[in-house]
């Protein structure tokens, strides 16, 4: 019975790490890690996700981003001010030297609006981000339904 235990957990531990992909660099010092967008039809609205951290000795800035499924592209953030919640366009996201910042729900984010192409579950977009020193940067990013998010 423990033997079984033992090879059902080690199966476990073996399949959760199926789906983590290794972070993409950009030989700048920009690592990306666990990109995601929520799943949407076309001419709708999503947004990207993803954990940015800069291991390089030297401040940067996310400036921009741009996708070939939507139209427009913007780096947005989620903010609360008297018990209101507002997003908007921001110039850019700083990244300072050994920092890691989340895009996450409720906060920074990349906008992708006016979809071109439907964002189906199990699927990938590319999406470009630029940053200020590193240049630009190309991450796979895959797209999954609101129930299955991180």
């Amino acid at each position: 019975m423990k033997r079984i235990l033992m090879i059902a957990l080690t199966l476990a531990f073996s399949l959760s790490a199926c789906g983590t992909a290794a972070p993409t660099d950009s030989g700048g010092g920009i690592e990306i890690s666990s990109p995601y967008a929520h799943a949407a039809d076309a001419g709708g609205t999503s947004a990207a996700y993803m954990t940015i951290t800069n291991t390089g000795s030297e401040a940067d800035t996310l400036v921009q981003a741009a996708c070939d499924a939507a139209m427009m592209v913007q780096v947005m953030e989620t903010t609360m001010a008297n018990d209101v919640m507002s997003m908007g366009e921001i110039p850019g996201i700083d990244l300072p030297s050994g920092s890691t910042v989340e895009l996450k729900p409720g906060g920074y984010h990349i906008m992708l609006m006016e979809l071109s192409q439907p964002l189906v579950d199990g699927t990938t977009i590319t999406i470009t981000l630029e940053f200020e020193k590193a240049g630009k940067m190309t991450v796979e990013v895959p797209v999954k339904a609101p129930g299955s998010m991180p």
